[in-house]
């Protein structure tokens, strides 16, 4: 039985192009930017985000990391979503390693927050608070249904931002998806950013690596913390070779993954017992809830287990399912198949 694996788009495995390009790599040591197959990755990086530079790092949650490090000092606050990835699931790194602050804004259900309620939290020069340094946005954002957030919605946080002389990181994970579901160049959703941090190991399907995207003198900044945190990886012109063919060749590939998830919500919408609304799909993941009154969470997992079929439990009751560049249409409908017969 051929498994299928919706937990992550972060399951995907490198194209047979990937594994070539990395296999043939020109590569020589990064740490003293002598790897020209990743100095390729990093310039390519920052002309898609329009930036002038950018750095490769092991994952995401690194390159959330240094940004994080780079802009704030010990002390310092960010404001960010309570339902972000930073806040939520990366270990408290910023606090642990970074003494920053966090500060946390409702996330409305598009992966939004409210201005005036950002602009309210941002803290007042006084003895007793802690000077509010960072606004950290996320996109698309992952806890919230995979929502892909607007330009315009992008600018007008960032202008906030810039008239209380705070700097924008965008966790920009997934941001190619968020630009291919609204149709715009990914550069429109971070032009007034200040970092963005972005993985090519999700739907892109390159084995390992993120990059951050900045100014010149962001990125020295960002290269030394890498350096801090054990990031410099020397010969990784292997890891970007992938890369480069991730940006190239896997983006376009992104919106069958939301057209599968398209399909496999309005699938499961319709059976006994899921709460679902189809509507609020817009990339590819997929969030439901189970409400059967013969078939609980526990069994719904374990049977959709024992036909070779993963999802992830996010929360007693709550799943998530990714599509990406692995699972096919006919996959998605023996999901729905088999979850009909579970649920019947």
């Amino acid at each position: 039985m051929n498994t299928i694996d919706l937990r992550s788009d972060t399951l995907t495995q490198p194209t047979e192009d990937m594994r070539k390009a990395m296999a043939e790599a020109e590569v020589g040591d990064d740490v003293f930017s002598e790897d020209p197959t990743v100095n390729r990755l990093e310039k390519s990086a920052a002309d898609h985000m329009g930036k002038e530079a950018a750095v490769f790092v092991p994952s995401g949650t690194m390159g959330n990391l240094i940004s994080m490090l780079s802009h704030c000092n010990r002390g310092d606050e960010v404001i960010l979503g309570d339902q972000s990835h930073i806040f939520l699931n990366e270990v408290a790194g910023i606090a642990a390693l970074g003494g920053i602050h966090p500060h946390t804004v409702l996330n409305q259900p598009d992966g939004t927050l409210d201005l005036e309620t950002v602009e309210k939290k941002i803290r007042a020069s006084d003895l007793h608070y802690p000077p509010t340094r960072l606004l950290a946005l996320e996109n698309t954002h992952n806890y919230c249904m995979g929502s892909p957030i607007q330009p315009e919605y992008m600018q007008k946080a960032s202008a906030l931002a810039k008239r209380y002389n705070l700097k924008v990181h965008v966790d920009g994970a997934r941001i190619f998806n968020a630009a291919v579901a609204l149709e715009v160049n990914v550069k429109d959703l971070v032009t007034d950013a200040d970092s963005v941090m972005f993985c090519l190991s999700k739907g892109l399907s390159a084995p390992v690596g993120s990059l951050v995207c900045g100014n010149k003198e962001f990125i020295n900044k960002a290269r030394k913390l890498r350096k801090m945190v054990g990031g410099g990886m020397r010969q990784s012109g292997h890891l970007a070779a992938a890369g480069i063919i991730a940006l190239n060749d896997l983006v376009k590939t992104l919106k069958k993954d939301h057209s599968n998830a398209q399909v496999l919500a309005k699938g499961l919408a319709s059976l006994k017992g899921i709460d679902l609304d189809p509507k609020l799909i817009k990339t590819n993941i997929i969030f439901f809830r189970i409400k059967h009154p013969k078939v609980d969470a526990d069994i719904f997992l374990k049977k959709l287990e024992d036909q070779g079929i993963k999802i992830l439990a996010i929360q007693p009751g709550i799943f998530r399912a990714v599509l990406h560049r692995e699972i096919s249409e006919s996959q998605v409908e023996r999901v729905i198949r088999v979850s009909e017969e579970i649920t019947n």
